[in-house]
C-alpha cells in the first residue's frame, strides 16, 4: 500500500480522535473517550508505517498541517466556531506551506 494512502488514513484517524476529544467533554462521556484512544493509537501506528517510507520532515508536516486545517474546518462547520479573515488566511498559509514542502522533496 502506498505511503500516501497510509498517511491519509493517519490524518483521518487523527481528525476523528480530535473531534471525539471535543465530544468527550473532558473524558466524561465513555464512547467518545474510547474513540479518542483508538483513533489516536491508529493515527500514530499508521504514521509509524509512513515514516518507514517517507522523510519525517515531509510526512509529519503533512500529517500535522492537514490534520490541523481539517480540524479547524470541522470546528467551523460542525461546532459553529467563528471564522474571520485571519483564521482563513492562516489556514491558507498552512496549505501553502505543505505545497512548498512537497515541491522541495525533489522526488
Amino acid at each position: 500500500m502506498s505511503a500516501w494512502v497510509i498517511l491519509l488514513g493517519a490524518i483521518m484517524a487523527e481528525v476523528a480522535g480530535t473531534t471525539a476529544l471535543k465530544l468527550s467533554y473532558g473524558f466524561s462521556r465513555l464512547l467518545p473517550s474510547l474513540v479518542v484512544v483508538v483513533a489516536y493509537a491508529l493515527a500514530f501506528l499508521a504514521l509509524g508505517f509512513v515514516l518507514k517510507r517517507m522523510d519525517v520532515s515531509v510526512a509529519y508536516a503533512i500529517w500535522a498541517g492537514v490534520g490541523t486545517a481539517t480540524v479547524a474546518v470541522v470546528g467551523i462547520v460542525y461546532f459553529g466556531e467563528s471564522i474571520n479573515w485571519i483564521k482563513a488566511a492562516s489556514l491558507g498559509l498552512i496549505v501553502l506551506g505543505l505545497v512548498g514542502l512537497n515541491l522541495s522533496d525533489g522526488r
